[in-house]
């Protein structure tokens, strides 16, 4: 399957799961946008840890579950 083909079977998929606002949501959400992600994710995690990464994590997986 080729990435064109891919991203079309996907897009399939979603709208089937999310219907048409829902997939127009998604793109507009998950589309490429403008901005260097690289050079912005260093200033974000300049001064993390990995403590305070995993801390990060584990507050968002004990939300997810509800607890």
């Amino acid at each position: 399957m080729t990435d064109e083909e891919f991203e079309r079977h996907a897009l399939a998929i979603r709208g089937r799961e999310l219907g048409a606002d829902g997939v127009a949501r998604f793109l507009r959400i998950y589309r490429a946008g403008s901005g260097d992600y690289t050079r912005d994710r260093h200033l974000w995690l300049e001064k993390a840890t990995i403590q305070d990464i995993m801390v990060e994590v584990e507050q968002c997986c004990w939300r997810e579950l509800g607890r």
